[in-house]
């Protein structure tokens, strides 16, 4: 009795011990101590052998390991669980960083199955992404290995000849704290000079180190004239200490001031930072007049958008806008960076190659273009954010935290060429008179069906299109009365021109017109006897007959077949039935619509072309001419 007292007593210890650990790892989790809430996690689960790991605990296990980046950990937690978006589309990037990207669009495919307009833009972004031969040409990637440490390195900004970045490298040295997070100590602003040969961060000094906070510092941003610098600090208490959230989590707030020597003066704080929220990752545009920044604040479309805000004559700010579904998700967009032509931005929501992608979208008025990845180089399997580009766009710096760096988030240099353009001349001529064309409109597009650049015949019909060297681009024609024409090209590797006329077929050269009805012309379909079967010969005619489809892509037909007079009137039905589905099934197996193809009859022997009826001697061929199908034309 006594000895099943002490077995029950040790058995509610551990119980009590297990739910300990439990509620220690869920207040650190709580408290954003990833590293330990990750460990504890680990340590209740092991011991809890009974009890099958579940729930919100599992889940938050999953998350501590995705933000400490121990990825293929949380994909195996994540699997076990049912996910809301959020959680899902870490699980898909956690796969990707471990480049699993096969398994990653396929559970990506299927979650989007429902949701046509996100499934396509899914597909245009996957299939840019996967044709990124064509993108603009990055020349090299250099790691700064003057100033990239084992810590957090990341986050440039070009002041003047000098450049301005954020680490996490020595302020231990300096009596400073550890961000529990991810354990490293906390962010300070740097600034070095730059070696314009290579690139490279030279003579790192603390920037406007007796105005840094005890806490992050980090992300700057300049005023066109240099004299007002933005960026992102912990927002504190004038004491010094963290001011919390009701919810005990501290945010991040934007300050500004006017950097002199080792002190920022002047610093205030924008109107809408909030204890409840983060605003930061300040950028702004080339004339200073636009403010871009990162916020979680409420209204937004996901985890973190991007925003800005218009910077007053007076010093003041106007109301903080939210850049929309065009470029935010309901994941993480980050980092923004803005010039005259484009905004570039990090994100975890658009389609990437894992973790933070950077992504170009171009600025059309008040509005941006669909983002496009920047591809490879400059994007890897890990994170990539942070890009700042030069005024001429020739070089620039971003940070990531990919294999083979010095540790962490570290920055790296890169140049980019000047692409090489090719000049594609040429006629644009009707292939029957061999006349010119006037007016036809030349389209060259890459692979991924991307304009690339489009150009409108003069009165001699002579086109000039600028396109890029060693490309593959398909070049299409359109022209009033005329059938669209593409032709694929190869661009030389070196500039020096190409000339391509191009031929075309007008709308009354495909067709014939037979009683008033219009038909598409090709050579007679004929069957074999008692046949409905697709022969060579007759796939050789429907090949056209999908050719003038794809030609004219708002063209209608219907499909009518036809037989001889042998075999019963029944029969003969049957027969030119089977003959027409057989000839409809082989135009939509070439990815015709089959909303384009009106009606699909067999009439048997009901429209003969001769007097080849019942019972009258007829030869072979004069029989085997009622053995056909015809295209009629119903809509052009």
């Amino acid at each position: 009795m006594k000895a099943k007292f002490i077995y029950i007593t040790l058995i509610c210890c551990s119980v009590a011990n297990g739910q300990q650990k439990l509620k220690q790892a869920e207040k650190l989790f709580d408290e954003m101590a990833y590293v330990a809430a990750a460990k504890a996690y680990e340590e209740y689960f092991k011991k809890a052998k009974s009890e099958k790991p579940q729930g919100k605990s599992l889940l938050n296990m999953a998350d501590a390991y995705y933000f400490t980046r121990d990825y293929g950990k949380a994909a195996a937690a994540y699997q076990k669980i049912t996910l809301d978006d959020v959680h899902f589309n870490r699980y898909i990037q956690s796969l990707r960083i471990q480049k699993q990207y096969q398994e990653a669009d396929r559970l990506m495919e299927g979650r989007l199955a429902n949701n046509p307009g996100q499934l396509d833009r899914y597909h245009r972004q996957k299939k840019y992404l996967d044709s990124i031969c064509t993108l603009r040409p990055v020349s090299k990637v250099t790691n700064v290995a003057t100033v990239n440490t084992d810590k957090s390195d990341f986050g440039t900004a070009f002041y003047g000849s000098k450049t301005v970045f954020c680490s996490s490298k020595d302020t231990l040295q300096m009596g400073g704290k550890t961000y529990q997070y991810n354990m490293q100590p906390y962010l300070e602003l740097y600034v070095a000079d730059r070696n314009e040969a290579d690139g490279m961060l030279i003579n790192p000094k603390k920037f406007v180190a007796k105005s840094q906070i005890n806490y992050h510092n980090a992300v700057a941003a300049f005023s066109p004239d240099l004299h007002i610098m933005y960026y992102s600090a912990n927002i504190v208490k004038s004491s010094g200490k963290l001011h919390n959230s009701k919810a005990g989590t501290n945010n991040l707030g934007i300050f500004y001031g006017q950097p002199q020597g080792d002190y920022l003066r002047e610093v205030k704080a924008l109107p809408f930072n909030s204890i409840d929220y983060s605003v930061a990752q300040p950028a702004l545009s080339k004339d200073g007049r636009w403010l871009y920044f990162v916020s979680d604040m409420p209204g937004g479309y996901g985890e973190t958008d991007i925003y800005k805000v218009a910077v007053m004559p007076d010093g003041t700010f106007g109301k903080p806008l939210n850049l929309g579904p065009v470029i935010n998700t309901p994941f993480k967009e980050m980092f923004p960076f803005v010039n005259d032509e484009a905004l570039y931005f990090a994100s975890e929501g658009h389609y990437g190659l894992g973790g933070l992608d950077i992504f170009k979208s171009e600025i059309a008025g008040e509005s941006f273009t669909e983002p496009q990845n920047e591809g490879v180089p400059m994007n890897s399997n890990g994170d990539d954010f942070a890009l700042t580009l030069s005024d001429d766009g020739s070089y620039g710096y971003f940070s990531s935290n990919r294999n083979g760096g010095m540790g962490d988030d570290d920055i790296y240099y890169f140049t980019k060429e000047k692409p090489c353009v090719q000049q594609v001349t040429g006629y644009v001529i009707h292939q029957k008179t061999s006349q010119t064309v006037k007016g036809a409109k030349v389209t060259g597009m890459g692979t991924d069906g991307r304009v690339l650049a489009s150009a409108e015949t003069d009165a001699g019909g002579f086109y000039v299109l600028a396109l890029l060297c060693d490309a593959t681009i398909t070049i299409a024609v359109t022209a009033e009365d005329f059938a669209i024409e593409k032709t694929e090209v190869a661009t030389p590797l070196q500039p020096g021109g190409l000339k391509l006329d191009l031929k075309v077929k007008m709308y009354t050269d495909l067709i014939k017109k037979e009683e008033g009805v219009e038909k598409i012309a090709i050579n007679p379909i004929y069957f074999d006897l008692d046949k409905y079967n697709i022969t060579p010969q007759a796939a050789a005619e429907l090949d056209k007959v999908v050719d003038v489809l794809k030609r004219f892509p708002v063209m209608v037909i219907k499909i009518e077949s036809h037989t001889d007079s042998r075999a019963s009137d029944d029969y003969n039905i049957t027969l030119s039935q089977n003959r027409a589905k057989a000839t409809y099934n082989y135009i939509l197996s070439k990815n015709i619509d089959p909303q384009r193809i009106e009606s699909v009859t067999g009439y048997g022997e009901t429209r003969l072309l001769n007097g080849c009826g019942n019972g009258v001697p007829c030869t072979e061929a004069q029989h085997q001419l009622n053995r056909r199908s015809e295209f009629i034309i119903v809509k052009k």
